[in-house]
């Protein structure tokens, strides 16, 4: 079994972030072989304070205990997938603050990411992130983009279309393929 966790990188009220993740959770545990368990890990249900340990993440000596949680959730994960808004030509703080509070558990985990926006359909956004989960040692695997003025309908429900279903079915073999080669190798992060 591969666990990929699903991170919804919004936490601004009306976001259409869940629905998004919903849908990628949904596709997920539709990966014929292995199995995934796809775990959908809501930064405004895990409710991260803006950053407040006092030493390093690369230390991991962690004192608060929302901090050991998240490091445990994502410790727990094979590969992740960040949904993600564009916000001002960028991600959401909140999504850069829940990465920027661990180093080692990202560390040679493969990434994904759903980029969704009004204009650009996200590009933005991923394009910021890019630099940001590679430094953090993740292996980024590419994007799918979503323009949520043709996906978001006027009673404010997310409507993928099938082109959308097949690029993130491909962009999950990807990661839940690498995820089984990588797997031996996260254990022995520095």
């Amino acid at each position: 079994m591969v666990v990929v966790g699903v991170i919804v990188g919004s936490t601004r009220p009306g976001r259409v972030g869940a629905q998004v993740a919903g849908w990628v959770q949904q596709r997920a545990g539709l990966v014929p072989v292995p199995a995934v368990e796809a775990r959908l890990l809501d930064l405004v249900e895990i409710g991260l304070p803006f950053l407040d340990e006092e030493a390093h993440p690369s230390e991991r000596q962690y004192t608060q205990r929302h901090t050991q949680d998240w490091s445990r959730q994502v410790e727990a994960l094979d590969a992740v997938l960040l949904v993600t808004p564009e916000y001002n030509y960028s991600f959401p703080a909140p999504l850069k603050n829940a990465l920027d509070f661990l180093s080692q558990e990202w560390q040679r985990k493969p990434v994904g990411m759903i980029g969704y926006g009004m204009t650009s359909s996200g590009t933005r956004a991923v394009a910021a992130l890019a630099p940001v989960v590679v430094a953090l040692g993740m292996l980024n695997l590419g994007a799918v983009f979503l323009p949520l003025r043709r996906r978001v309908d006027s009673a404010g429900v997310f409507r993928p279309v099938p082109d959308d279903d097949e690029s993130l079915d491909d962009l999950l073999r990807n990661v839940v393929e690498l995820a089984m080669v990588l797997r031996p190798t996260q254990s022995i992060a520095p």
